[in-house]
């Protein structure tokens, strides 16, 4: 009986090339799947935090109460019910928000004073415990945003004009400073401009 044959070197050396060129294939799909879903996964989590974002600046503007800050060492209003920090300046934009949950039933109003502050491309939440904070108070915030190069407000008056700082103090000569402090735009025009998603523009209505 004639001897059985085996495979050759080069037979073997065709096959494990072969087998090779599957597994480096292979490999670079799954790699890629694996890279697309962490892609997916960063950015259905900057979404979130943007629209997160959105949800709060909405809730709290459209909440905006007629309520000015007093001064922390004195009586005399200081900060009006909304105020549009100057370029360059923070916070961005603070007022006071009416329905603050209290769930725990503490001993404090409903009034809360919040603030968002653009910082080292961070859009922040601001808020305070009490509503006439002093120079010891502490200060509450939350990082809603990443990535941010812009963060704008505007303010619409009675006069359907925009405006960039808020009150208007000479749109009403005969106002005593405190009336005027409590003054409340008609709308909010909100600017976002965010690496990853442009300019988000969004106009949230003040409640009457």
């Amino acid at each position: 009986m004639r001897a059985a044959r085996g495979f050759t070197l080069v037979e073997l050396l065709v096959a494990v090339f072969i087998v090779a060129i599957v597994f480096a294939m292979g490999y670079g799909a799954i790699n890629q799947a694996v890279q697309s879903r962490e892609i997916l996964r960063d950015e259905q989590t900057q979404l979130l935090g943007l629209q997160n974002a959105i949800r709060l600046l909405e809730q709290d503007f459209v909440q905006a109460a007629p309520r000015p800050v007093r001064q922390p060492v004195g009586d005399e209003p200081a900060q009006a019910a909304m105020i549009g920090a100057a370029p360059g300046a923070q916070p961005v934009v603070a007022f006071t928000r009416n329905g603050w949950a209290n769930p725990a039933g503490l001993q404090r109003p409903g009034l809360q004073r919040v603030a968002y502050r653009l910082e080292n491309g961070t859009l922040r939440r601001e808020y305070w415990n009490v509503l006439d904070p002093t120079l010891n108070s502490p200060l509450v915030h939350r990082d809603l945003l990443e990535h941010v190069k812009a963060f704008t407000v505007r303010y619409l008056d009675p006069n359907h004009q925009w405006l960039d700082q808020w009150p208007p103090l000479t749109n009403c000569p005969t106002c005593t400073n405190e009336q005027a402090l409590r003054q409340r735009p008609l709308a909010v025009e909100v600017t976002i401009d965010t690496a990853d998603w442009g300019k988000i523009v969004r106009i949230i209505e003040i409640a009457g």
